[in-house]
Order: C-alpha cells, then sequence, then structure tokens
C-alpha cells in the first residue's frame, strides 16, 4: 500500500500516518509538494475543503490513496471575533473524495484580524502578534501548542480530521 502525502509539512505527515497506518500497517507514505489552488491561508470553509481536495488530487500519482490536510478560518457565529480555526482532511482514491473535520478553536482576537483583514498567513500572524519567534510553527507545535501550554500540539489536533474521513471511508 502507497499513500502519498499532499505536503512536505512532517507534523502534516505524522499525523496522516499516526492515524492510516493503524488501518494500513505496512503501508509507505510518501510526502509530496503539491499546491492547494486556494490561498495561502484559506478563509471559509469551502476554501479549506477546496485546498485539501486539490492537495489530495495533485498527489494521486503511483500510489493507491492519497491523503491532504489544510488549515483555514472559518466563520463560527457566537466566537468573539467570528472566525475558528479548524483543519479539513481529503482522502483520494483516484475515483472518490473522502472528507473529514477535525475540531476547531478560537484564535486570539489579533491573530485573527491580521490573518482575515491584513491577508497574512497564519505563521507570520503568529509572529506578528508576539506569541512567538518560530518562523514555522506550523512545522512545530502550531498555535494550538502555544496557545495550550504543549497540553495540544498540531498533530494532535490534525489527526481527527484524517479518523472523520476514514469513517466515511468504511474504515
Amino acid at each position: 500500500m502507497i499513500i502519498n502525502v499532499g505536503s512536505m509539512n512532517p507534523v502534516k505527515l505524522g499525523a496522516i500516518r499516526a492515524v492510516m497506518e493503524v488501518r494500513f500497517p505496512g503501508a509507505e507514505f510518501r510526502p509530496a509538494a503539491v499546491d492547494s489552488g486556494v490561498s495561502v491561508q484559506p478563509i471559509g470553509l469551502d476554501e479549506t475543503l477546496r485546498g485539501a481536495c486539490n492537495r489530495a488530487r495533485a498527489a494521486f500519482a503511483g500510489c493507491d490513496l492519497s491523503v491532504a490536510l489544510e488549515s483555514g478560518l472559518v466563520p463560527v457565529p457566537g466566537t468573539a471575533t467570528g472566525y475558528m480555526n479548524l483543519t479539513a482532511c481529503a482522502i483520494f482514491d483516484g475515483h472518490e473524495m473522502f472528507l473529514g473535520l477535525g475540531p476547531a478553536f478560537e484564535l486570539p482576537a489579533e491573530v485573527t484580524r491580521l490573518v482575515v483583514e491584513e491577508g497574512l498567513e497564519l505563521d507570520p500572524a503568529v509572529r506578528k502578534a508576539g506569541l512567538t519567534d518560530n518562523e514555522r510553527i506550523g512545522y512545530a507545535q502550531g498555535i494550538i501548542g502555544i496557545l495550550s501550554g504543549g497540553r495540544v500540539t498540531r498533530m494532535d489536533y490534525s489527526r481527527p480530521a484524517v479518523s472523520m474521513a476514514m469513517v466515511r471511508m468504511g474504515l
């Protein structure tokens, strides 16, 4: 079993591997640098799902399955900022797309403002808001790791989206 992953991000690869290798022991996971076809920081559920699907389709070559994760800010009524950060997973078998969503959490108001109003990607927005000096927080613990004091990492947060996509596959 060969599973291509539509990202070179080791955190995304690790989350996908952690969930899928239970169902597919011995699978080979191959990261692939692919374009999401959406903005670098998706806003809205539609754009976030499109990014995951585009990545999964683009990564499907010489494999049995391709998998991709895409995170974006989605409007959520009743939140202080109006948005929550959400991760979507798309698994593609060459014919059908299987989607799953993970949990969502609200970002600090200044980070949300920088993303929504100034159009910054999450990593630079987190730095500009003074929450980290790490230029690639998404390749590390993620902002969820910063906000939770390390109790929840980006890998922890990403795994449920993969699990939910696998539910749709009947796995």
